[in-house]
């Protein structure tokens, strides 16, 4: 299925489900890949619509990247790119999307950019939203959220120091954020980043907190 965006773009994505609650989920740097795909379809089995935009066709259509070093450099090299507009018209599109096929509630989650991503739909597209390590969220610590927002990190992520989750909690005092016994990427299941543990009680919360609180 396609996505138009309001700047005239179009994305495919990957949707799955139906329910009253509608989650778009936001993908890491390495595209709509089978984790992706599992993570929309997993949310499907539990009573939502679920969708994942497929960001990077606006650069080229189908692109999954490996989880190693080269997928990491080029994920990077296609987001530079992309930059955060376009990702965010993209997000937009696909809340549209879910209400217009009956989702009455809208949450947006996102896992790594993905995690950046969906803190600035809240901020930017006043979207419910959860955010999973986000690793680029101090360049955007100016920016205030416009709806409920829950964050979630490792306390071992080589990626975001914890001076910059510090950072995060203590320029958002009000807003959830929970730690975990965890690397980078510990939702990421069956790759050797996952940590089921850690996981599970990161969807619990998730799951938890958009039921409460999705609009």
């Amino acid at each position: 299925m396609q996505l138009s965006a309001r700047d005239g773009g179009s994305v495919g994505a990957y949707a799955r489900g139906e329910g009253d609650i509608g989650v778009v989920i936001v993908q890491e740097i390495f595209g709509v890949t089978a984790h992706i795909r599992s993570v929309v379809d997993d949310y499907a089995a539990r009573g939502f619509m679920a969708i994942a935009p497929q960001f990077f066709d606006r650069i080229q259509p189908g692109i999954e990247l490996a989880t190693d070093a080269a997928g990491i450099t080029r994920g990077r090299e296609l987001i530079t790119q992309l930059g955060m507009d376009a990702p965010l018209r993209d997000v937009e599109a696909a809340a549209q999307w879910l209400r217009a096929r009956g989702a009455r509630r809208i949450a947006a989650i996102g896992y790594c950019w993905g995690g950046s991503v969906s803190f600035l739909a809240a901020t930017r597209l006043a979207l419910v939203a959860v955010s999973y390590y986000g690793r680029l969220l101090s360049q955007f610590l100016h920016e205030v959220p416009q709806a409920p927002l829950l964050f979630h990190f490792g306390e071992r992520d080589e990626t975001i120091p914890p001076e910059a989750v510090d950072a995060i909690a203590t320029r958002y005092p009000d807003l959830p954020l929970h730690r975990y016994p965890a690397g980078h990427a510990f939702n990421r299941l069956g790759d050797l980043h996952g940590e089921p543990d850690s996981a599970a009680l990161a969807l619990q919360r998730t799951l938890a907190f958009v039921r409460e609180n999705a609009r």
